[in-house]
């Protein structure tokens, strides 16, 4: 595992649409939080969504995660593509049902660009299922790097049937 200098904010999106995915993405929070190097600061509200892409699957239970990290960006992500697979994630079909799904969205203010990870998550900017949650721990003027402003981002992103999960 590799240690970065020091600590930095990093957010992640859960989602999962099989078996119980309520349970799926309060697991992988705990998870998440569990890891060495990692300190949970705030997690949203579940919300429920409807699919990306094949509508013949279940919707969606999202959420997001603010974590401090003292993990690298890759290290961060093998260990949250660990917990997908304790999950028994399967990669076999692109936006396809999945028990879990755990996106790097943000690492600090880096825009990262390797092969195996691409931060601000590339879709970030027009997923309604992201950027509300995101919106619910984060201050109102966070500014994603290389896009825009959260709340222009969330202006120009509709919620289409987004809904809060009751607690």
């Amino acid at each position: 595992m590799t240690l970065a200098k020091s600590a930095v904010e990093a957010y992640i999106g859960l989602g999962s649409n099989l078996e119980d995915s309520i349970d799926h993405v309060n697991r992988a929070r705990l998870e998440i939080a569990a890891l060495p190097g990692v300190t949970e600061i705030a997690f949203s509200p579940l919300y429920r969504s409807t699919p990306v892409g094949p509508q013949d699957q279940p919707d969606y239970v999202n959420a997001a995660l603010r974590i401090s990290t003292e993990l690298e960006p890759l290290a961060l992500l093998r260990q949250l593509q660990q917990i997908e697979n304790q999950h028994g994630r399967l990669r076999s079909v692109r936006w396809g049902a999945r028990t879990l799904d755990l996106d790097l969205l943000l690492y600090a203010e880096q825009r990262i660009n390797q092969p195996d990870l691409t931060v601000p998550h590339p879709e970030l900017a027009k997923r309604a299922f992201v950027l509300y949650p995101l919106a619910d721990i984060t201050s109102p003027d966070l500014t994603i790097p290389g896009l825009d402003s959260l709340p222009r981002l969330l202006a120009a992103c509709p919620a289409d049937g987004l809904r809060k999960i009751a607690a």
